[in-house]
Protein backbone atom coordinates (compact mmCIF):
# COMPACT_ATOMS: atom_id res chain seq x y z
CA UNK A 1 0.00 0.00 0.00
CA UNK A 2 3.39 2.02 0.51
CA UNK A 3 4.49 2.44 -3.04
CA UNK A 4 1.02 3.27 -4.37
CA UNK A 5 0.19 5.74 -1.72
CA UNK A 6 2.99 8.08 -3.26
CA UNK A 7 1.52 7.69 -6.36
CA UNK A 8 -0.51 11.31 -6.47
CA UNK A 9 -2.61 12.57 -9.15
CA UNK A 10 0.24 15.15 -9.67
CA UNK A 11 2.96 12.56 -10.39
CA UNK A 12 1.07 10.62 -12.95
CA UNK A 13 -0.18 13.74 -14.26
CA UNK A 14 3.34 14.63 -14.64
CA UNK A 15 4.61 11.31 -15.94
CA UNK A 16 1.66 10.89 -18.06
CA UNK A 17 2.41 14.60 -20.13
CA UNK A 18 6.40 14.03 -19.91
CA UNK A 19 6.05 10.58 -21.86
CA UNK A 20 4.29 11.69 -24.48
CA UNK A 21 7.86 12.86 -25.75
CA UNK A 22 9.22 8.99 -25.81
CA UNK A 23 5.98 7.66 -27.37
CA UNK A 24 6.39 10.27 -30.19
CA UNK A 25 9.89 8.67 -30.78
CA UNK A 26 8.45 4.98 -31.16
CA UNK A 27 5.54 6.58 -33.43
CA UNK A 28 7.82 8.12 -36.10
CA UNK A 29 10.13 5.24 -35.56
CA UNK A 30 7.76 2.84 -37.37
CA UNK A 31 4.39 5.17 -39.38
CA UNK A 32 6.69 3.95 -42.39
CA UNK A 33 6.74 0.49 -41.58
CA UNK A 34 3.06 -0.81 -42.77
CA UNK A 35 2.12 2.05 -45.21
CA UNK A 36 5.58 2.27 -46.59
CA UNK A 37 4.45 0.29 -49.94
CA UNK A 38 1.46 2.59 -50.47
CA UNK A 39 3.65 5.59 -49.47
CA UNK A 40 6.35 4.97 -52.54
CA UNK A 41 4.15 3.74 -55.27
CA UNK A 42 4.47 -0.10 -55.21
CA UNK A 43 0.99 -1.64 -54.72
CA UNK A 44 -0.85 -2.41 -57.83
CA UNK A 45 -4.33 -0.29 -56.67
CA UNK A 46 -2.47 2.82 -55.77
CA UNK A 47 -1.10 4.44 -59.25
CA UNK A 48 0.75 7.80 -59.15
CA UNK A 49 -1.44 9.77 -60.99
CA UNK A 50 -4.79 8.53 -58.73
CA UNK A 51 -6.10 10.92 -56.79
CA UNK A 52 -8.76 11.08 -53.73
CA UNK A 53 -10.35 13.24 -50.92
CA UNK A 54 -7.15 15.55 -51.05
CA UNK A 55 -7.03 16.16 -55.10
CA UNK A 56 -4.18 19.05 -54.09
CA UNK A 57 -1.85 16.17 -52.95
CA UNK A 58 -0.56 13.78 -55.14
CA UNK A 59 -1.36 9.85 -53.50
CA UNK A 60 1.84 8.67 -53.15
CA UNK A 61 5.80 10.03 -53.70
CA UNK A 62 7.51 7.02 -56.06
CA UNK A 63 10.82 6.68 -54.11
CA UNK A 64 13.41 3.53 -54.87
CA UNK A 65 14.63 1.44 -51.95
CA UNK A 66 17.26 3.47 -51.78
CA UNK A 67 15.43 6.39 -51.43
CA UNK A 68 13.20 5.56 -49.01
CA UNK A 69 15.92 4.31 -46.48
CA UNK A 70 17.12 8.30 -46.55
CA UNK A 71 13.74 9.54 -45.85
CA UNK A 72 13.44 6.84 -42.98
CA UNK A 73 17.07 7.54 -41.80
CA UNK A 74 17.06 11.52 -41.31
CA UNK A 75 14.67 10.76 -38.59
CA UNK A 76 17.37 9.16 -37.20
CA UNK A 77 20.01 12.68 -38.26
CA UNK A 78 17.29 14.90 -36.62
CA UNK A 79 17.13 12.79 -33.60
CA UNK A 80 20.88 12.97 -33.23
CA UNK A 81 20.80 16.81 -33.44
CA UNK A 82 18.42 17.25 -30.83
CA UNK A 83 19.86 15.01 -28.57
CA UNK A 84 22.85 16.59 -28.83
CA UNK A 85 21.06 20.08 -27.97
CA UNK A 86 18.59 18.55 -25.53
CA UNK A 87 21.45 17.71 -22.74
CA UNK A 88 22.67 21.35 -22.35
CA UNK A 89 19.39 22.92 -22.60
CA UNK A 90 17.91 20.65 -20.17
CA UNK A 91 20.76 21.43 -17.62
CA UNK A 92 20.82 25.16 -18.38
CA UNK A 93 17.05 26.08 -18.64
CA UNK A 94 15.59 23.23 -16.72
CA UNK A 95 13.71 20.07 -17.64
CA UNK A 96 9.99 21.83 -17.85
CA UNK A 97 11.04 24.53 -20.88
CA UNK A 98 13.15 21.45 -22.15
CA UNK A 99 9.98 18.96 -23.16
CA UNK A 100 8.29 22.74 -24.17
CA UNK A 101 10.67 23.00 -26.51
CA UNK A 102 10.89 19.62 -27.83
CA UNK A 103 7.10 19.02 -28.15
CA UNK A 104 7.06 21.99 -30.32
CA UNK A 105 9.20 20.84 -33.19
CA UNK A 106 7.80 17.60 -32.87
CA UNK A 107 4.31 19.26 -33.59
CA UNK A 108 5.52 21.07 -36.45
CA UNK A 109 7.04 17.62 -38.32
CA UNK A 110 4.33 16.11 -39.00
CA UNK A 111 2.45 18.53 -40.60
CA UNK A 112 5.47 19.01 -43.45
CA UNK A 113 5.47 14.97 -43.84
CA UNK A 114 1.18 15.18 -43.74
CA UNK A 115 1.19 17.18 -46.68
CA UNK A 116 4.00 16.75 -48.65
CA UNK A 117 4.51 16.84 -51.90
CA UNK A 118 7.48 15.44 -52.94
CA UNK A 119 10.60 13.61 -51.29
CA UNK A 120 12.08 16.63 -49.93
CA UNK A 121 9.51 17.94 -47.76
CA UNK A 122 8.97 14.73 -46.49
CA UNK A 123 12.48 14.70 -45.34
CA UNK A 124 12.34 18.05 -43.84
CA UNK A 125 9.59 16.87 -41.86
CA UNK A 126 11.19 14.09 -40.86
CA UNK A 127 14.08 15.94 -39.52
CA UNK A 128 11.99 18.29 -37.68
CA UNK A 129 10.59 15.41 -36.13
CA UNK A 130 13.17 14.00 -35.11
CA UNK A 131 14.75 16.89 -33.45
CA UNK A 132 11.67 16.81 -30.87
CA UNK A 133 11.85 13.14 -30.15
CA UNK A 134 15.57 12.81 -30.25
CA UNK A 135 15.80 16.26 -27.22
CA UNK A 136 12.90 13.62 -25.42
CA UNK A 137 14.36 11.24 -25.51
CA UNK A 138 17.41 12.47 -23.53
CA UNK A 139 15.18 15.48 -21.18
CA UNK A 140 12.31 12.83 -20.32
CA UNK A 141 14.34 10.09 -18.86
CA UNK A 142 16.18 12.82 -16.70
CA UNK A 143 13.09 14.22 -15.55
CA UNK A 144 11.47 10.99 -14.44
CA UNK A 145 14.25 9.59 -12.35
CA UNK A 146 14.23 13.32 -10.36
CA UNK A 147 10.27 12.87 -9.80
CA UNK A 148 10.05 9.51 -9.29
CA UNK A 149 9.83 8.01 -5.26
CA UNK A 150 12.83 6.89 -4.04
CA UNK A 151 13.00 2.77 -4.03
CA UNK A 152 10.72 3.52 -7.26
CA UNK A 153 12.87 4.94 -9.99
CA UNK A 154 13.64 1.33 -11.71
CA UNK A 155 9.91 1.17 -11.91
CA UNK A 156 9.27 4.45 -13.14
CA UNK A 157 12.40 4.59 -15.19
CA UNK A 158 11.03 2.20 -17.18
CA UNK A 159 7.96 3.99 -18.75
CA UNK A 160 9.98 5.73 -21.03
CA UNK A 161 10.61 2.42 -23.03
CA UNK A 162 7.02 1.53 -22.36
CA UNK A 163 5.91 4.70 -23.71
CA UNK A 164 8.22 4.51 -26.71
CA UNK A 165 6.32 0.93 -26.90
CA UNK A 166 3.03 2.19 -27.26
CA UNK A 167 3.89 4.96 -29.82
CA UNK A 168 5.23 1.78 -31.69
CA UNK A 169 1.84 0.08 -31.00
CA UNK A 170 0.14 3.09 -31.99
CA UNK A 171 1.29 3.39 -35.45
CA UNK A 172 1.15 0.01 -36.20
CA UNK A 173 -2.65 -0.39 -35.45
CA UNK A 174 -3.16 2.62 -37.25
CA UNK A 175 -1.57 1.13 -40.13
CA UNK A 176 -3.75 -1.94 -40.25
CA UNK A 177 -6.79 0.43 -41.44
CA UNK A 178 -5.42 3.42 -43.27
CA UNK A 179 -2.65 1.82 -45.59
CA UNK A 180 -4.27 3.01 -48.59
CA UNK A 181 -5.21 5.56 -51.01
CA UNK A 182 -4.24 8.84 -49.29
CA UNK A 183 -5.14 7.47 -45.53
CA UNK A 184 -1.20 7.33 -45.20
CA UNK A 185 -1.34 10.89 -44.43
CA UNK A 186 -3.53 10.30 -41.35
CA UNK A 187 -1.32 8.46 -39.89
CA UNK A 188 1.88 10.54 -40.02
CA UNK A 189 -0.17 13.61 -39.28
CA UNK A 190 -1.35 12.28 -36.01
CA UNK A 191 2.24 12.61 -34.69
CA UNK A 192 1.82 16.17 -34.30
CA UNK A 193 -1.63 16.16 -32.93
CA UNK A 194 -0.01 13.91 -29.82
CA UNK A 195 2.77 16.57 -29.58
CA UNK A 196 0.00 19.71 -29.84
CA UNK A 197 -1.44 17.30 -26.77
CA UNK A 198 1.68 17.35 -24.56
CA UNK A 199 2.45 21.12 -25.20
CA UNK A 200 -0.81 22.05 -23.99
CA UNK A 201 -0.50 19.52 -21.07
CA UNK A 202 2.99 21.05 -19.96
CA UNK A 203 2.38 24.86 -20.69
CA UNK A 204 -1.47 23.84 -18.32
CA UNK A 205 -0.42 21.54 -15.63
CA UNK A 206 3.51 21.14 -15.79
CA UNK A 207 5.96 21.43 -12.85
CA UNK A 208 9.74 21.96 -13.28
CA UNK A 209 11.69 18.93 -11.72
CA UNK A 210 12.38 19.87 -7.66
CA UNK A 211 16.17 18.33 -7.87
CA UNK A 212 16.89 20.97 -11.10
CA UNK A 213 15.01 23.89 -8.86
CA UNK A 214 17.32 22.81 -5.76
CA UNK A 215 20.65 22.38 -7.72
CA UNK A 216 20.40 25.84 -9.12
CA UNK A 217 19.77 27.36 -5.96
CA UNK A 218 15.40 27.87 -5.48
CA UNK A 219 15.66 25.07 -2.94
CA UNK A 220 12.46 26.88 -1.49
CA UNK A 221 10.50 26.39 -4.92
CA UNK A 222 11.70 22.94 -4.89
CA UNK A 223 10.28 22.15 -1.76
CA UNK A 224 6.86 23.08 -2.18
CA UNK A 225 6.67 21.31 -5.68
CA UNK A 226 8.24 18.09 -3.94
CA UNK A 227 5.52 18.73 -1.97
CA UNK A 228 2.49 18.68 -4.57
CA UNK A 229 4.08 15.80 -5.74
CA UNK A 230 4.16 13.82 -2.84
CA UNK A 231 1.10 15.08 -0.89
CA UNK A 232 0.86 16.78 2.03
CA UNK A 233 0.79 14.28 4.12
CA UNK A 234 4.40 12.27 2.71
CA UNK A 235 7.31 13.03 4.47
CA UNK A 236 10.20 14.65 2.17
CA UNK A 237 12.48 15.53 4.57
CA UNK A 238 14.88 12.20 3.30
CA UNK A 239 14.87 13.19 -0.27
CA UNK A 240 15.06 16.56 0.39
CA UNK A 241 18.41 15.68 2.84
CA UNK A 242 19.72 13.76 -0.29
CA UNK A 243 20.09 17.02 -2.09
CA UNK A 244 22.59 17.79 -0.16
CA UNK A 245 20.81 21.63 -0.30
CA UNK A 246 19.12 21.87 3.17
CA UNK A 247 20.77 24.64 4.61
CA UNK A 248 21.07 26.32 1.40
CA UNK A 249 17.34 25.79 0.68
CA UNK A 250 16.94 28.25 4.12
CA UNK A 251 19.64 31.17 3.16
CA UNK A 252 17.53 30.72 -0.25
CA UNK A 253 14.32 30.93 1.14
CA UNK A 254 15.75 34.03 2.84
CA UNK A 255 16.64 35.91 -0.56
CA UNK A 256 13.37 35.05 -2.07
CA UNK A 257 12.13 37.19 0.67
CA UNK A 258 14.31 40.14 0.03
CA UNK A 259 14.22 39.84 -3.66
CA UNK A 260 10.04 40.35 -3.09
CA UNK A 261 10.90 43.16 -0.68
CA UNK A 262 9.23 41.33 2.33
CA UNK A 263 12.52 41.56 4.18
CA UNK A 264 12.67 43.43 7.97
CA UNK A 265 14.95 46.30 9.02
CA UNK A 266 17.98 44.47 11.44
CA UNK A 267 17.74 45.30 14.98
CA UNK A 268 20.82 45.73 15.51
CA UNK A 269 24.54 45.90 14.29
CA UNK A 270 25.14 42.48 15.09
CA UNK A 271 22.21 41.33 12.90
CA UNK A 272 23.02 43.87 10.37
CA UNK A 273 26.57 41.69 9.79
CA UNK A 274 25.58 38.73 10.40
CA UNK A 275 23.10 39.56 7.05
CA UNK A 276 25.56 41.02 5.30
CA UNK A 277 27.87 38.06 5.89
CA UNK A 278 25.07 35.61 5.14
CA UNK A 279 24.35 37.25 1.93
CA UNK A 280 27.88 37.20 0.83
CA UNK A 281 27.78 33.18 1.58
CA UNK A 282 24.65 33.02 -0.08
CA UNK A 283 25.65 35.06 -2.83
CA UNK A 284 28.83 32.44 -3.83
CA UNK A 285 26.81 29.01 -3.18
CA UNK A 286 23.91 30.38 -5.50
CA UNK A 287 26.88 31.43 -8.20
CA UNK A 288 28.17 27.79 -7.38
CA UNK A 289 24.89 25.56 -7.94
CA UNK A 290 23.95 24.56 -11.11
CA UNK A 291 26.89 24.36 -12.70
CA UNK A 292 26.63 21.88 -15.20
CA UNK A 293 29.69 19.76 -16.80
CA UNK A 294 29.92 20.71 -20.81
CA UNK A 295 29.84 18.01 -23.35
CA UNK A 296 33.36 17.86 -23.65
CA UNK A 297 34.44 18.15 -20.48
CA UNK A 298 32.53 15.06 -19.32
CA UNK A 299 34.43 12.42 -21.33
CA UNK A 300 37.90 14.52 -19.61
CA UNK A 301 37.05 14.32 -16.48
CA UNK A 302 37.90 11.15 -15.06
CA UNK A 303 35.25 10.41 -12.86
CA UNK A 304 32.47 11.06 -15.60
CA UNK A 305 34.46 9.31 -18.57
CA UNK A 306 33.63 5.83 -17.07
CA UNK A 307 30.16 6.22 -17.05
CA UNK A 308 30.10 8.57 -20.81
CA UNK A 309 31.43 4.92 -22.14
CA UNK A 310 29.56 2.46 -20.31
CA UNK A 311 26.63 4.59 -21.32
CA UNK A 312 27.06 4.84 -24.72
CA UNK A 313 28.20 1.46 -25.28
CA UNK A 314 25.03 0.02 -23.99
CA UNK A 315 22.80 2.88 -26.17
CA UNK A 316 25.05 1.09 -29.18
CA UNK A 317 24.32 -2.11 -28.31
CA UNK A 318 20.16 -1.29 -28.10
CA UNK A 319 20.62 -1.00 -32.02
CA UNK A 320 23.21 -2.87 -32.96
CA UNK A 321 21.32 -6.08 -31.63
CA UNK A 322 18.41 -5.11 -33.90
CA UNK A 323 15.76 -4.39 -32.80
CA UNK A 324 14.75 -1.59 -34.93
CA UNK A 325 15.34 -3.93 -38.19
CA UNK A 326 11.63 -5.64 -36.89
CA UNK A 327 10.00 -2.63 -35.54
CA UNK A 328 11.15 -0.13 -38.96
CA UNK A 329 10.78 -3.18 -41.43
CA UNK A 330 9.78 -6.09 -40.02
CA UNK A 331 6.32 -6.20 -42.10
CA UNK A 332 8.88 -6.24 -45.52
CA UNK A 333 11.00 -8.44 -43.68
CA UNK A 334 8.26 -11.21 -43.29
CA UNK A 335 6.13 -10.41 -45.79
CA UNK A 336 7.50 -13.27 -48.00
CA UNK A 337 7.04 -16.04 -45.50
CA UNK A 338 3.74 -14.63 -44.27
CA UNK A 339 2.30 -12.75 -46.72
CA UNK A 340 -1.03 -10.79 -45.60
CA UNK A 341 -0.39 -11.87 -41.97
CA UNK A 342 2.85 -10.16 -41.75
CA UNK A 343 1.17 -6.75 -40.96
CA UNK A 344 -0.35 -8.73 -38.13
CA UNK A 345 2.18 -10.48 -36.55
CA UNK A 346 3.73 -6.66 -36.16
CA UNK A 347 0.75 -5.70 -34.35
CA UNK A 348 1.38 -8.78 -31.65
CA UNK A 349 5.11 -7.59 -31.63
CA UNK A 350 3.84 -4.24 -30.53
CA UNK A 351 1.72 -5.47 -28.27
CA UNK A 352 4.09 -7.96 -26.98
CA UNK A 353 6.69 -5.34 -26.34
CA UNK A 354 4.37 -2.97 -24.12
CA UNK A 355 2.93 -6.32 -21.92
CA UNK A 356 6.86 -7.21 -21.22
CA UNK A 357 8.03 -3.92 -20.89
CA UNK A 358 5.44 -2.98 -18.15
CA UNK A 359 5.42 -6.67 -16.69
CA UNK A 360 9.50 -6.32 -16.24
CA UNK A 361 9.68 -3.13 -14.97
CA UNK A 362 9.73 -3.71 -11.36
CA UNK A 363 12.16 -7.15 -11.93
CA UNK A 364 14.74 -3.70 -12.77
CA UNK A 365 14.66 -2.80 -9.34
CA UNK A 366 14.26 -6.21 -7.56
CA UNK A 367 16.99 -7.82 -10.06
CA UNK A 368 18.94 -4.83 -10.50
CA UNK A 369 19.75 -3.51 -13.88
CA UNK A 370 23.46 -5.46 -15.19
CA UNK A 371 21.47 -8.76 -14.66
CA UNK A 372 18.21 -7.51 -16.33
CA UNK A 373 20.59 -6.07 -19.05
CA UNK A 374 22.32 -9.31 -19.37
CA UNK A 375 19.31 -11.75 -19.55
CA UNK A 376 17.96 -9.44 -22.34
CA UNK A 377 20.87 -9.53 -24.10
CA UNK A 378 21.18 -13.17 -24.46
CA UNK A 379 17.65 -13.62 -25.20
CA UNK A 380 18.24 -11.64 -28.50
CA UNK A 381 21.31 -13.15 -29.11
CA UNK A 382 19.65 -16.87 -29.16
CA UNK A 383 16.81 -15.63 -30.79
CA UNK A 384 18.75 -13.64 -33.75
CA UNK A 385 20.51 -16.79 -34.54
CA UNK A 386 16.79 -18.87 -34.73
CA UNK A 387 15.37 -15.98 -36.38
CA UNK A 388 17.98 -16.44 -39.11
CA UNK A 389 17.52 -19.85 -39.33
CA UNK A 390 13.92 -19.74 -39.76
CA UNK A 391 13.94 -16.80 -42.48
CA UNK A 392 16.36 -18.83 -44.44
CA UNK A 393 14.92 -21.99 -44.13
CA UNK A 394 11.62 -20.40 -44.82
CA UNK A 395 10.37 -22.29 -42.02
CA UNK A 396 7.14 -19.95 -40.83
CA UNK A 397 6.67 -21.12 -37.27
CA UNK A 398 10.05 -20.93 -35.85
CA UNK A 399 9.98 -17.30 -37.83
CA UNK A 400 7.00 -15.92 -35.50
CA UNK A 401 8.06 -17.59 -32.57
CA UNK A 402 11.99 -16.25 -32.92
CA UNK A 403 10.35 -12.80 -33.64
CA UNK A 404 8.14 -12.58 -30.82
CA UNK A 405 10.74 -13.90 -28.41
CA UNK A 406 13.14 -11.43 -29.59
CA UNK A 407 11.12 -8.41 -28.77
CA UNK A 408 10.19 -9.80 -25.29
CA UNK A 409 14.21 -10.52 -24.62
CA UNK A 410 14.53 -6.43 -25.72
CA UNK A 411 11.56 -5.65 -23.42
CA UNK A 412 13.39 -7.37 -20.29
CA UNK A 413 16.21 -4.77 -19.96
CA UNK A 414 17.52 -3.54 -23.13
CA UNK A 415 14.72 -1.50 -23.66
CA UNK A 416 14.80 0.13 -20.69
CA UNK A 417 17.36 0.07 -18.34
CA UNK A 418 20.07 1.83 -20.92
CA UNK A 419 17.50 4.82 -20.17
CA UNK A 420 18.09 4.46 -16.02
CA UNK A 421 21.86 4.39 -16.24
CA UNK A 422 22.62 8.33 -17.32
CA UNK A 423 21.30 9.57 -14.36
CA UNK A 424 22.17 6.96 -11.74
CA UNK A 425 26.19 6.87 -13.15
CA UNK A 426 26.83 10.33 -12.92
CA UNK A 427 26.60 12.73 -10.33
CA UNK A 428 23.68 15.98 -11.19
CA UNK A 429 25.55 17.76 -12.32
CA UNK A 430 27.24 15.53 -15.73
CA UNK A 431 23.95 14.24 -16.29
CA UNK A 432 22.63 16.45 -19.14
CA UNK A 433 25.85 15.81 -20.92
CA UNK A 434 26.16 12.28 -20.17
CA UNK A 435 22.23 11.94 -21.72
CA UNK A 436 23.32 13.79 -24.40
CA UNK A 437 26.41 11.77 -25.23
CA UNK A 438 24.45 8.43 -24.73
CA UNK A 439 21.50 8.90 -26.71
CA UNK A 440 23.66 10.61 -29.33
CA UNK A 441 25.37 7.40 -29.65
CA UNK A 442 21.85 5.55 -29.87
CA UNK A 443 20.79 7.71 -32.85
CA UNK A 444 23.50 7.11 -34.73
CA UNK A 445 23.43 3.45 -34.27
CA UNK A 446 19.77 4.02 -34.68
CA UNK A 447 20.69 5.80 -38.08
CA UNK A 448 23.27 3.09 -39.31
CA UNK A 449 20.42 0.31 -38.61
CA UNK A 450 17.88 2.16 -40.09
CA UNK A 451 19.97 3.34 -43.62
CA UNK A 452 21.87 0.21 -44.27
CA UNK A 453 20.04 -2.89 -42.81
CA UNK A 454 17.61 -3.78 -46.43
CA UNK A 455 20.68 -3.34 -48.38
CA UNK A 456 22.76 -5.74 -45.59
CA UNK A 457 19.92 -8.01 -45.75
CA UNK A 458 19.56 -7.96 -49.43
CA UNK A 459 23.57 -8.65 -49.93
CA UNK A 460 23.93 -11.15 -47.78
CA UNK A 461 20.93 -12.92 -48.37
CA UNK A 462 17.75 -12.99 -46.51
CA UNK A 463 18.08 -13.72 -42.70
CA UNK A 464 21.93 -14.12 -42.64
CA UNK A 465 22.18 -10.01 -41.19
CA UNK A 466 20.44 -12.07 -37.91
CA UNK A 467 23.97 -13.75 -37.65
CA UNK A 468 25.92 -10.51 -37.46
CA UNK A 469 22.90 -9.35 -34.79
CA UNK A 470 23.78 -11.79 -33.03
CA UNK A 471 27.67 -11.29 -32.96
CA UNK A 472 27.01 -8.10 -31.73
CA UNK A 473 25.03 -9.46 -28.73
CA UNK A 474 27.69 -11.55 -28.04
CA UNK A 475 30.36 -8.61 -27.75
CA UNK A 476 27.54 -6.10 -26.01
CA UNK A 477 27.10 -9.50 -23.66
CA UNK A 478 31.16 -9.27 -22.57
CA UNK A 479 31.43 -5.57 -22.66
CA UNK A 480 28.47 -5.21 -20.08
CA UNK A 481 29.61 -8.19 -18.04
CA UNK A 482 33.17 -6.05 -17.40
CA UNK A 483 32.46 -2.45 -17.39
CA UNK A 484 28.82 -1.47 -16.56
CA UNK A 485 28.43 -1.46 -12.33
CA UNK A 486 25.19 -2.08 -11.07
CA UNK A 487 23.35 1.01 -10.15
CA UNK A 488 20.31 -0.43 -8.14
CA UNK A 489 19.81 0.10 -4.09
CA UNK A 490 23.14 3.03 -4.81
CA UNK A 491 22.51 6.55 -3.37
CA UNK A 492 25.07 7.85 -5.51
CA UNK A 493 27.46 8.05 -8.72
CA UNK A 494 30.24 7.96 -5.57
CA UNK A 495 28.95 4.42 -4.48
CA UNK A 496 28.12 2.89 -7.79
CA UNK A 497 31.92 3.39 -8.82
CA UNK A 498 33.11 2.82 -5.27
CA UNK A 499 34.51 6.48 -4.60
CA UNK A 500 34.90 8.25 -1.62
CA UNK A 501 33.79 12.00 -1.85
CA UNK A 502 37.18 13.50 -2.15
CA UNK A 503 37.21 10.84 -5.40
CA UNK A 504 39.28 8.18 -4.03
CA UNK A 505 38.51 4.69 -4.12
CA UNK A 506 36.36 3.30 -1.04
CA UNK A 507 38.30 0.80 0.94
CA UNK A 508 35.82 -2.13 1.47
Amino acid sequence: MSTFHSWTPTLLYLLSTATLGPLLFGYHLAELNEPQAVITCQTSHNPTTTTTSLPTLPQCLPMTPLEFGLVSSFFTLGGLVGALCGGPVTSNYGRLRAMLIASVFAAIGPVFEALATNIAVFVVGRTIAGLGAGAATVIVPIYISEISPPGQKGFFGSFTQVSINFGILITQVLGLFLSRGQLWRIILGVGGGIAGLQFAGLLLGGAESPKWLAEHGRAGQAKRVLRRMRGHEADIDEEVEGWGLDTEGDVEDEEESLLEGHDEAPSSSSRQANGSSATKDTAHELKNLGKSLGFLHVLQDPHTRPAVLAVAMIMVAQQLCGINSIVMYGVSLLSDLLEANAALLNVAVGVLNVVVTISAAPLVDKLGRKPCLLISITGMGINSILLAIGIMKAITVLSCVAVLLFVASFGLGLGPVPFLLSSELVAAEAVGATQSWALASNWIATFVVAQFFPLVNEKLGKGQVYFVFAGFAVLAGTLTWFFVPETAGKRDADEVWGRTKDGGRRED
